[in-house]
């Protein structure tokens, strides 16, 4: 796989003195205003601007020095962009947030106000888009989204700025994303994805997946529920067969779980011996922050960050230490 100098240096700003991207996620927009607003207990629609951007500077302030790179969003996020530690990478999503429930496929769409040029202007490193992806579905839906992907790929390439994909897998018949069953079937849904994105024609850079289980139901694993979709054996080959599978260098993402859960995850990937060049960890690490600044304020919660926020990021940089430089993927 070959990649031009620019998006090259672009990739060098994102990571850290190993070659691996160590990136925060703070990008979140209408989960973090219900988050805010429930923890205030009121409506989202009464959470400002200002409130947005006032949390977003704190986490971004407190922990960039620890992290090679800031996931923003330019919606609430250019403040916080200017507040990152001068260490830290910048990338900036492209996508609208949430997706258009008015049909089936959770099909997305794109800010209308941005670009890739906008984003390059903005002073980032890289362009990210969130898509909800299950190679399951309808062909005439995926359809639509693989041109969306192909779209944004030639936009990043004529302005020579890396794209990141993020695919996030769901059940097209509306099950439970979070239970026993999906847990069975996500092994499936992540490897597919994995392999059609990594095909040339979406030129993407970076895939930004989830792990290929499920943690919690992983007999044996430290955050183990009780109900087993698959072994600890089971579990570490489809992490090897998802490394395979992937033509492209990857990070894991969060997903929003809590800090134990993508700590035990990252370390099965670790012990799967996967390929993976680092993460882009966001609500593991600052989630539980939400209620300390909807109850005491701002100075509560860098004050929380400056302990637990910092430790929880730390956690996951100890949990990569096996990650592989994104260098030896492009030369696969």
């Amino acid at each position: 796989m070959s990649i031009s100098k620019g998006k090259l240096n672009h990739l060098k700003a994102l990571s850290n003195k190993a070659g691996v991207i160590a990136a925060a996620a703070m990008d979140q927009r209408g989960s973090l205003q219900k988050s805010i607003a429930s923890a205030k207990g009121i409506d989202p629609k009464n959470v400002t601007q200002q409130q947005m951007e006032e949390f977003k500077v704190a986490v971004v302030k407190v922990l960039t020095p620890h992290a090679s790179a800031i996931l923003l969003d330019p919606e609430y996020g250019l403040p916080a962009a200017k507040a990152r530690s001068k260490n830290a990478g910048l990338l900036m999503a492209y996508e609208a947030s949430g997706y258009d429930n008015t049909q089936p496929g959770r099909l997305p769409d794109l800010l209308p106000h941005v670009s890739a040029k906008r984003i390059k202007d903005m002073g980032a490193d890289a362009v990210k888009i969130l898509i909800y992806y299950s190679p399951f579905d309808d062909p005439q839906v995926n359809d639509i989204k693989h041109a969306f992907c192909e779209r944004i790929g030639s936009e990043c390439e004529d302005n020579d700025i890396p794209f990141f994909l993020e695919f996030i897998g769901y059940d097209p018949k509306g099950g439970d994303e979070k239970g026993l069953e999906y847990a069975k079937a996500k092994p499936k849904i992540v490897i597919a994805s994995m392999k059609e994105f990594s095909k040339p024609q979406y030129k993407v850079d970076m895939l930004k997946v989830e792990v290929p289980v499920n943690a919690e139901f992983v007999k044996g694993s430290s955050v183990f529920k009780g109900e087993a979709a698959y072994t600890r054996k089971q579990a570490l080959e489809y992490y090897r067969k998802a490394s395979d599978v992937a033509k492209k260098p990857f990070i894991y993402l969060s997903a929003g779980v809590a800090n134990a859960q993508f700590v035990e995850s990252l370390n099965m990937a670790s012990e799967a011996g996967t390929d993976y060049s680092g993460v882009l960890c966001g609500r593991a690490t600052w989630k539980d922050g939400i209620p300390v600044y909807a109850t005491k304020g701002v100075k509560a919660l860098e004050d929380w960050l400056s302990t637990e926020g910092v430790k929880n990021i730390n956690c996951v940089n100890d949990a990569i230490k096996s990650a592989k430089p994104w260098r030896k993927k492009l030369k696969g």
